[in-house]
């Protein structure tokens, strides 16, 4: 297995006026692990995902996969995507085994006896009875569609997995049951993924690292224990505050949880300096003395910090969550 490094990644629209939906991402997928990358809608989560596969430009920077430019594989790389709607992702004129086999690359399995019997075996490996391979999609269920859209992926055999909102799409009653499904697949074959959902509860499930993202930058990235347990942006804090769990919120802050009371930025025309000091609830719309967060763009040198968090106050800021929960 590889790693997939994004370095430096921008994608933009429009041309230099337009939107730049992702903005000098950089951003590591270890081989053989899982990378949570959260974030609220509009993030930049799924844009980055499609310029891995090449369904999104890349006007700056690199997508590597093993050290080489995914522009430079072949036209089946090794590295694919499931996408959040499995009904759209599937053709519904071509049987489920016909998707399965499409996606097995050329050559690899000569003869219809041995491409039948390895979509037979994906179909088992993603819990679904091989006898499903002649149904059309439209006859199989949310939850059954996106095993197959899952088995579709694993043909094309992949060394990197990338898993866009999978389980959003569905009823809550099967969502577990995916997820399930997607972490026994990942342990047993040993693939590199990148699951993508803002669904903090089922990142910290799934997750050996997590990334948050923010108006098309990484804002934290780390173990995924230390950040939702001890996050260093105060992005991160608000969505750990947000997220709903047995006890309330997936982290206690205390007092410290109250944030800015407006919309956010407009992607278009990004704000001077951090980008989320218009709603940062320990910002300079908040604090004074922190005029610094309006000129100085703490991504710069975010790798210098822990969890590289793209906050000028983000050990400042631990200290002070820590006392008031404290009090």
């Amino acid at each position: 297995m590889s790693d997939l490094v994004f370095d430096a990644v921008s994608v933009r629209y429009g041309g230099r006026r337009g939107l730049t939906a992702v903005d000098r991402v950089g951003l590591t997928v270890p081989s053989g692990q899982v990378v949570g990358l959260v974030g609220e809608s509009g993030s930049g989560k799924s844009t980055l995902a499609r310029a891995a596969v090449g369904l999104s430009p890349i006007s700056a920077g690199r997508v590597l996969l093993g050290g080489v430019d995914v522009r430079k594989l072949p036209r089946r790389p090794p590295l694919q995507m499931v996408f959040q709607d499995p009904y759209s992702s599937l053709d519904p004129r071509m049987s489920i085994g016909e998707s399965i086999t499409e996606a097995i690359p050329r050559g690899v399995l000569p003869g219809r006896g041995a491409r039948r019997d390895e979509v037979a075996r994906l179909l088992e490996l993603v819990n679904l009875d091989p006898d499903r391979a002649g149904h059309l999609p439209g006859q199989l269920s949310g939850g059954q569609r996106q095993r197959v859209a899952l088995a579709r992926a694993l043909a094309g055999r992949p060394e990197v997995l990338i898993a866009d909102e999978i389980t959003s799409a569905l009823d809550v009653s099967v969502q577990g049951a995916v997820l399930n499904l997607v972490r026994s697949v990942q342990r047993r074959l040993g693939l590199s993924m990148l699951f993508i959902s803002h669904n903090l509860a089922v990142i910290r499930y799934l997750s050996d690292i997590v990334a948050v993202m923010y108006l098309g930058r990484i804002v934290e990235v780390g173990p995924a224990e230390q950040v939702l347990t001890d996050p260093q942006h105060p992005y991160t804090r608000d969505l750990l505050a947000a997220a709903p769990s047995a006890t309330g919120s997936l982290l206690d802050l205390g007092d410290a949880s109250e944030t800015a009371d407006v919309e956010p930025a407009d992607p278009h025309h990004p704000p001077a300096g951090c980008r989320y000091h218009t709603r940062c609830p320990v910002g300079p719309l908040v604090r004074t003395g922190r005029e610094l967060c309006l000129q100085a763009d703490p991504a710069d040198d975010a790798a210098y910090r822990r969890h590289s968090a793209a906050c000028h106050f983000s050990e400042n800021e631990l200290t002070i969550s820590r006392g008031a929960s404290a009090s």
